[in-house]
């Protein structure tokens, strides 16, 4: 790596600007969602469609931990500039608007693109940034995904309005590609390979060696009690809030970004990843503990913005805690691998629990789906802490 701070800090934006791309895998469907849905409304129901959204991230929660274990084999900068690449040229084809069954399949291969950005992208910001600045890149890191949501519900109308729905999957194609070049010239070419090959009997034991490992599981033994609650409360809680519901769509996914990358990164200077992961469920709880019953309230609402910077606090702090966590590439690797299999299942998972439960208990059901989780990640990451002591 160059050793200039410039050099370093263009690096770190270029692969974030790779994990903006990696997100809009998700987000370009879901903001035309209705669009897609009346094109492909003979062949696929409301279901089908839903499945077109959540393909992506059922590669990820499949292949995760194995992509985890491929990528140093493989060499971190040939798999994150060829994820950019297949990226690019799938979503090219998928401007062309192919048969469901066609479309299908290249959103499937696309899980294969995003899985192989999410893993490799994290390890190479740990690589590139000085341990003084590590924690902001980790958080910068970990906030691509809601930043991506929201550049692309402001671009896509424009690309749609202009050039049609293919204008959409071509732009995304172009931003792809055009990080799979910036970051093909900046990257150092990868080193000599020197692990064994991968053997397909070799897989159970070593996806066990990661979630045994307290070290290596922990980031994603804690993200995954933050996935289950975070999107599940962005998608059905602001539907609760009437006349408030567009503040709180707004503006939690924006103070969870804001608290991530500045109170986050401050306090990461005065305490642990895994120390500040747990601070943010307890203020998560306490939040939430507010919230419900003083709902459609000022003090309510301002509680559901407090429980967004809590989830901010979360995220950043997780993907911190990757690097510190884990001296080798190899074990960030497999570290990033098992977020990103952990992170699928709770971001699938967690939506459908928090509906039923508002079914059954309305507002109070936020109360129990998220207050439980946030006990649980606490937990989680002491449970991990003793192990590794002991």
């Amino acid at each position: 790596m160059a050793e200039t701070p410039i050099y370093r800090a263009g690096l770190v934006l270029a692969i974030w600007g790779a994990g903006l791309g990696a997100a809009a895998q998700f987000g370009k469907i879901s903001v035309i969602f209705d669009r897609l849905a009346a094109h492909y409304a003979g062949a696929a129901g409301s279901a089908g469609m839903g499945f077109m959204v959540s393909v992506v991230g059922i590669v990820g929660l499949l292949f995760g931990t194995t992509a985890g274990l491929m990528v140093q084999r493989l060499g971190l900068r040939r798999v994150l500039v060829g994820g950019l690449a297949l990226g690019a040229a799938l979503s090219a084809a998928e401007a062309l608007l192919p048969p469901y069954p066609a479309m299908m399949g290249l959103r499937a291969l696309e899980g294969v693109s995003q899985l192989a950005i999410v893993v490799a992208g994290p390890v190479l910001i740990a690589q590139t940034a000085t341990l003084r600045w590590q924690g902001l890149a980790m958080s910068l890191w970990a906030s691509f995904f809601g930043v991506s949501f929201a550049l692309t519900a402001l671009v896509a109308p424009v690309l749609v309005a202009a050039f049609g729905v293919p204008g959409l999957f071509l732009g995304h194609a172009l931003w792809l590609a055009a990080f799979a070049v910036i970051l093909w010239a900046m990257l150092p070419p990868d080193p000599p390979g020197t692990a064994a090959p991968l053997r397909l009997v070799d897989l159970p034991g070593l996806h066990a060696a990661i979630y045994r490992s307290p070290r290596v599981a922990a980031p994603a033994l804690g993200f995954v009690f933050y996935t289950l609650t975070y999107v599940a409360v962005l998608t059905l809680l602001p539907p609760l809030a009437g006349a408030e519901r567009a503040g709180i769509a707004v503006t939690m996914p924006l103070v969870s970004i804001a608290a991530s990358l500045t109170l986050g990164v401050w306090l990461m200077r005065y305490m642990p990843a895994v120390r500040l992961v747990q601070a943010g469920f307890a203020l998560g709880l306490v939040a939430v503990a507010v919230m419900v019953p003083f709902w459609g309230t000022p003090p309510g609402f301002a509680a559901t913005l407090v429980l967004g910077a809590a989830l901010g606090l979360v995220q950043g702090a997780s993907f911190a805690s990757i690097p510190q966590l884990n001296a080798s590439a190899e074990d960030r690797a497999r570290a990033s691998g098992a977020v990103a299999q952990l992170g699928n299942l709770g971001t699938a998972s967690g939506t459908p629990i928090l509906a039923a439960m508002i079914a059954q208990g309305g507002i109070g059901g936020v109360f129990w789906f998220v207050a439980p989780l946030c006990v649980g990640g606490i937990a989680a990451h002491g449970w991990m802490a003793l192990r590794r002591r002991g």
